[in-house]
């Protein structure tokens, strides 16, 4: 697999997948040990509201994901506020979907769920089994899974389209890259708390960031946790994951990481902080290691054989029915070893179908993110389940690769995507913020 197509770009099936284990206690209540209050409304957000039932029984899931991960828990207050923040986000994000049409029907979750088992080599019965062990129905994790579903499709919509990469930029990176570049060999495990700012702060409210900023780096310098840092104080969405962004190259972290990362490998702490103009970025360098060159400038590049089969949801053909006729076609394919070819002829829409479902030898960048990635997670042989683009539901089957030159044209296209990537992560965290401080939200303290 090519560095670029290892990038943290949150996939929405691995997404799903690193959710799995935080979805186990999502709908889970609250331990027995947890004193039992009487149901209130906790805060206000637009038309909707939040229960102090529905913040504590995120409070303990919280809690219990933060222990299996072995990060010492923050102070209650402080993970209530924060699993506060996170709901009231969940809340507006919602509230946007349904204003703009979204929806997602239980077949689309069925089949999502199934891809879930699948790429965690388990079976939809094995999964009910270990939900159910941590006290979570299998109705409160569908409609874990259908929320996400539609926050992936929103932020799609109205953040992935607008992030545009001028030729100039691109120029400016592939100089920076001339050669190989050795700090692309290198993957960095990071963690990193973010306390944000912006143009609409008070200088009082700027002066605290900074202040509140500046006291978690020397906190964290002095040796204080900083998985419990980040869960206590850190506003970026992975915040209750003690912030851990796991393996990434420089190439693929937003700038202000990245600027982080080069300063706090230089120091005995590992720890550094960057100020950028949407606010402070403390990073920890938790491990590094050899990773998978990029390679920019007339190596060799990986290029696969693949073929696939492809179906369209229409007003005829609805994603649900897309997703039963493709496993069922997977299924034929895998147990029963019919031809790839001639069940492509026969059921895939893409033009390939006339070879077979053959689109040849692609190199990185040829086909979209989503698919890219489905394909270099799959061995020579090795199917994928249904994969979702925006051209429809495909099944992948990875025929040969080999090593062959990247010619300039190439190299631009790559170079695109992973400027993209950079930007998607800042993108998103700034409409996230946005999306909040649009809403109408009202906290009700003496609950909390």
């Amino acid at each position: 697999m090519t560095t670029m197509n290892k990038m943290k770009y949150l996939a929405l099936l691995a997404a799903f997948s690193a959710s799995v284990c935080m979805a186990q206690t999502a709908g889970s209540k609250t331990a027995a040990s947890e004193p039992q209050v009487l149901n209130a409304v906790v805060a206000v957000v637009n038309n909707d509201v939040i229960t102090t039932e529905e913040l504590a029984e995120r409070a303990h899931s919280a809690a219990l994901n933060l222990r299996r991960q072995k990060i010492q828990l923050p102070p209650m207050p402080q993970l209530r506020a924060q699993v506060l923040e996170q709901l009231i986000l969940e809340r507006a994000i919602s509230q946007r979907a349904r204003e703009t049409g979204i929806r997602v029907d239980d077949g689309v979750v069925n089949a999502t769920i199934e891809q879930i088992a699948a790429q965690n080599k388990i079976t939809v019965a094995e999964l009910r089994r270990r939900l159910s062990l941590d006290g979570v129905t299998f109705p409160q994790f569908r409609e874990e899974i259908r929320s996400q579903i539609v926050a992936q499709r929103l932020r799609e919509r109205e953040v992935d389209e607008e992030i545009k990469i001028p030729e100039s930029e691109i120029d400016a990176f592939l100089a920076d890259q001339a050669g190989y570049n050795i700090n692309d060999t290198i993957e960095y495990n990071i963690s990193h708390i973010w306390i944000p700012t912006s143009d609409s702060m008070s200088t009082e409210e700027l002066n605290n960031a900074r202040d509140t900023a500046e006291d978690i780096l020397d906190r964290a310098r002095d040796g204080e946790d900083f998985g419990q840092l980040a869960a206590s104080f850190s506003r970026a969405p992975d915040a209750l994951d003690g912030g851990n962004l796991g393996w990434r190259t420089l190439s693929q972290m937003p700038t202000a990481l990245s600027t982080a990362v080069r300063e706090a490998r230089q120091n005995s702490s590992k720890i550094a902080m960057n100020v950028s103009s949407d606010g402070y970025y403390i990073v920890k360098v938790n491990d590094r290691r050899d990773g998978v060159q990029t390679k920019l400038a007339g190596g060799p590049v990986t290029q696969t054989h693949v073929r696939h089969i492809l179906m369209a949801v229409t007003p005829v053909t609805d994603e649900a029915t897309v997703l039963n006729r493709l496993n069922d076609i997977r299924k034929r394919l895998v147990q029963n070893k019919e031809d790839f070819a001639t069940l492509a002829r026969l059921h895939s829409v893409d033009g390939s179908a006339t070879r077979g479902g053959d689109l040849g030898w692609v190199q990185p960048g040829d086909t979209v993110p989503p698919f890219e990635e489905a394909m270099n997670r799959l061995q020579p042989g090795e199917i994928s389940q249904p994969i979702k683009t925006q051209y429809g539901y495909h099944i992948i089957q990875v025929l040969d690769r080999r090593e062959e030159a990247m010619n300039a044209e190439r190299m631009r296209y790559m170079a695109r995507q992973i400027l993209r990537q950079r930007k998607l992560a800042e993108a998103t965290a700034t409409w996230q913020r946005e999306l909040r401080d649009r809403a109408y939200v009202e906290i009700r303290r003496d609950e909390l």
